[in-house]
């Protein structure tokens, strides 16, 4: 049994990039509740966070960016490089990062969690779970994809490589292996099979929780599914003017949910969201327009906010164009403000809010709680 009483815990890692994340993603299409233990460690080192100040006084100042925030390139470029600074960093993160994974999982209404952690079996974290699964990848492609998504050098993205723990060992302590060398169809099917694996009957519930429909007035909206990939590429070429297929839409899964707007038994919208690091982010929003598209917008919004705060998010981001954000009484009943990514000003929220899509959209906020995690002291 793991750490946490009436919870099945997964503790999924992988060495950087072969895809612990998008592993991540899936596996709450399925039911989970996920945790991201980089990204409570980034938090813990924001301004006024309690890592913040022992971080800066072991590394100096110069590692502050012009907002007197710790810069994370500077930081990992020294930390990477040398195991011993790396050692010292972690030392001081690491307790507060099982602090709010300790609270996130208690808080958390799912049956099943999974904690994503680079670190994982360094720590005593995954004594605590009750599977551990790795995500595995080839030298080669961890080096592409680190050029590609994170643009790093290819001698930044080697040292990045060699600073991680040897892949085999990780694979020898795995209970499960998913192998993210093809393609996105093809994971998923390792991760439903994994999935499958679980010996715990609520998460048949908690599959069949994550795929309900909700009745709105005269809409019904329910959460997409990688079969439905064909019906939202369809929606997203139509009305976005955008060219989609249904292997984008896969690829697109294992970043993002959807939730599909339907009348009458028919798909006449949709929204793409995501929960990262505690934010929820609404990028996609499309409504056929030969219908109320102030409803249709109402109940899409509401069924994010509903998901959102299951998954424990603290603020709702919404990237809307000209037709939507034209909506903004509507929007302002729903408890929305116009608002500027710097205006935001806590920084796991300003740097979701920087990360715009490639449409030109205005940035609408609300905040969905009030006691968030790693809070400033």
């Amino acid at each position: 049994m793991s750490h946490w009483p009436d919870k099945y815990v997964i503790g999924l890692t992988g060495n950087i990039a072969t895809g612990k994340s998008v592993v991540r993603k899936m596996l709450e299409h399925l039911g989970a509740y996920s945790i991201d233990a980089d990204s409570l460690a980034n938090r813990a080192m924001a301004k006024g966070a309690p890592a913040y100040q022992p971080v800066v006084d072991i590394f100096g100042s110069w590692i502050l960016d012009t907002g007197k925030e710790i810069d994370r390139k500077k930081l990992g470029q020294l930390v990477f490089g040398a195991p011993d600074a790396l050692r010292q960093l972690e030392e001081i993160v690491h307790p507060y990062v099982g602090q709010a994974i300790d609270l996130l999982v208690k808080r958390s209404k799912h049956d099943v969690i999974v904690i994503e952690a680079i670190k994982l079996l360094e720590g005593d974290l995954a004594s605590k779970c009750d599977s551990i699964w790795v995500a595995n990848a080839s030298r080669s492609l961890q080096l592409t994809r680190l050029m590609e998504k994170q643009k790093l050098s290819e001698a930044d993205a080697k040292q990045r490589i060699q600073a991680q723990g040897a892949q085999k060992d990780k694979i020898d302590a795995a209970n499960i292996v998913i192998n993210n060398t093809g393609s996105f169809e093809d994971l998923w099917k390792q991760v439903v099979a994994g999935w499958g694996e679980i010996a715990l009957d609520s998460t048949d519930n908690a599959a069949t929780e994550i795929v309900r429909e909700t009745k709105r007035g005269d809409f019904s909206v329910q959460r997409g599914h990688p079969r439905n990939s064909e019906g939202i590429a369809e929606l997203m070429t139509r009305l976005g003017k955008i060219k989609m297929d249904a292997g984008d839409v896969m690829a697109a899964f294992g970043e993002k949910a959807f939730f599909l707007l339907q009348m009458d038994g028919k798909l006449v919208g949709l929204a793409g969201w995501q929960v990262e690091n505690l934010v929820t982010r609404t990028t996609d929003l499309y409504i056929n327009g030969d219908i109320s598209s102030d409803e249709g917008l109402k109940a899409l919004v509401e069924e994010i906010e509903k998901a959102s705060k299951s998954l424990q998010s603290e603020a709702s981001l919404l990237f809307l164009n000209t037709q939507f954000a034209a909506e903004e009484a509507v929007l302002k009943n729903l408890g929305y403000e116009k608002r500027t990514p710097r205006s935001l000003g806590i920084q796991a929220w300003q740097e979701a809010a920087e990360e715009k899509p490639d449409t030109e959209s205005t940035l609408f906020f609300k905040q969905l709680r009030i006691d968030r995690v790693l809070r400033p002291i």
